[in-house]
């Protein structure tokens, strides 16, 4: 696994050919960290990107079977669509789910699992790809920087839950 040590801090890496793995510990409880990766009020006040964006629809049905679609909004007008389905819950320590962006992006599997060990969580998100090409297609992106930016959003978010 990935040594991490302290908060503010994320971590990637690629683990084999079709995965990247990102870990980050929060100052905060799990189950406090489950609810704020899961509940609709929340995801959509971190789960943001880059600035300039909004979430206007955030729709989550947290059960084996249920369905999420997150809309994303720009300053400018545009918006960008992200759906999958959710095959696995296990509050709060652990959550499956599909994404897919649209069309030209493959379908991925994304687990998250939250372990906690003094007040701390870490988040530990396996995102795989259906090959070597589309996770390295999907890194191309900006994701990282995005992602910086969400956890960091995260992080104020439960210091506010607290």
């Amino acid at each position: 696994m990935h040594s991490v040590d302290r908060t503010g801090v994320t971590r990637y890496a690629t683990q084999n050919e079709d995965e990247f793995v990102i870990t980050r510990v929060v100052a905060a409880p799990r189950g406090m960290v489950f609810d704020a990766w899961t509940k609709p009020e929340h995801v959509s006040k971190w789960l943001l990107g880059p600035e300039g964006w909004t979430m206007p629809v955030c729709e989550i049905d947290l059960r084996p079977g249920g369905s999420w679609r997150y809309v994303w909004r720009k300053d400018n007008g545009a918006e960008m669509e992200m759906s999958g389905t959710v095959r696995e819950v296990v509050r709060p320590e652990r959550l499956v789910t599909t994404e897919k962006w649209g069309p030209e992006w493959p379908e991925t599997v994304n687990t998250v699992v939250l372990t906690e060990e003094g007040g701390q969580t870490t988040i530990t998100l396996t995102i795989t790809y259906p090959s070597k090409e589309a996770r390295e297609a999907a890194l191309a992106t900006g994701m990282k920087d995005g992602t910086e930016l969400s956890f960091a959003r995260l992080e104020q978010l439960l210091g506010t839950l607290v």
